[in-house]
């Protein structure tokens, strides 16, 4: 039996989290249901991109991804299902897939079709719930829908190479739980392009000239008091792989976040200068 994770902007007072897992037991009695999050900022396609390109690799092989953000059909936002990485989406066409796609192709791409025999203003529990329950049983993804090549992408997701090769234009797609603040510029990208130069990332008026490994490595093994490092400026690559600038032991309730403390939030430019 495969194992299904839920990742959603539905949150947990409503029914709807609900509703879809019961659908998923009456289909699957012995089915194993694991909630990503359901706490994705609402219709936000980057914030889940990101979510999910970091935690379905965690999964094992054959597990059956169910992504219900921005998920209403229209002709311009369809229903598909991919195989890739040895993994299943079901998902919209939304561009929320691309950060996985950027570095592994699919293995299979279909346009859901099984809308014609249901009508739903809920789709991801009338249509990607059997979806995945017909995945889980061992279907075909032909028989659900018409193989395509394509899907949509999402520029802003992608950062930025100036002609020069001097200059990374990013942007934040993500502040997580302790406000720190995720921005789409990975390490490899600043690997290929920095080449081993000096830089200098900017963000709104705070620059910063060294990236660390991990957190606590801004605290000096020789202070008398770590605690006095609590709440300076960082950044790092962090366990995504992707540059972070951080505030050191941030707490949202007291000291702040760096989104908070820094002015800065989804969709600001972040920009990596390199010098020769």
């Amino acid at each position: 039996m495969s194992i299904i994770t839920l990742t959603t902007d539905f949150g947990t007072k409503d029914h709807f989290v609900g509703a879809v897992k019961g659908a998923i037991y009456s289909e699957l009695p012995d089915a194993k249901i694991v909630d990503i999050t359901h706490h994705i900022s609402p219709f936000n396609i980057t914030e889940t991109a990101y979510i999910l390109k970091n935690s379905y690799k965690s999964f094992p092989d054959g597990t059956i991804h169910i992504i219900g953000v921005d998920s209403e059909l229209s002709a311009d936002n369809k229903h598909i299902a991919l195989e890739l990485d040895n993994h299943f989406f079901i998902c919209p066409d939304n561009g929320l897939i691309c950060m996985i796609t950027k570095e592994i192709k699919p293995k299979k791409i279909v346009e859901i079709n099984i809308h014609d025999r249901i009508e739903s203003s809920f789709p991801v529990l009338d249509v990607f719930v059997q979806v995945a329950c017909f995945i889980s049983r061992g279907g075909n993804l032909g028989v659900i829908g018409k193989e395509i090549d394509s899907y949509k992408e999402m520029i802003e997701i992608q950062p930025k190479v100036n002609q020069e090769q001097t200059q990374i234009t990013g942007g934040v797609i993500y502040i997580d739980n302790y406000g720190n603040i995720i921005t789409n510029i990975s390490r490899k990208l600043f690997t290929e392009i920095g080449k081993g130069r000096d830089f200098r990332v900017s963000a709104a008026r705070y620059t910063f000239s060294k990236i660390f490994s991990k957190y606590n490595e801004i605290v000096d093994e020789n202070a008398q008091d770590p605690r006095q490092f609590d709440g300076n400026r960082l950044t790092l690559f962090n366990s995504g792989g992707y540059l972070e600038i951080a505030i050191y032991r941030s707490n949202l309730k007291t000291v702040g976040g760096a989104s908070t403390l820094l002015g800065l939030g989804y969709r600001d430019t972040v920009t990596v200068e390199f010098f020769s």
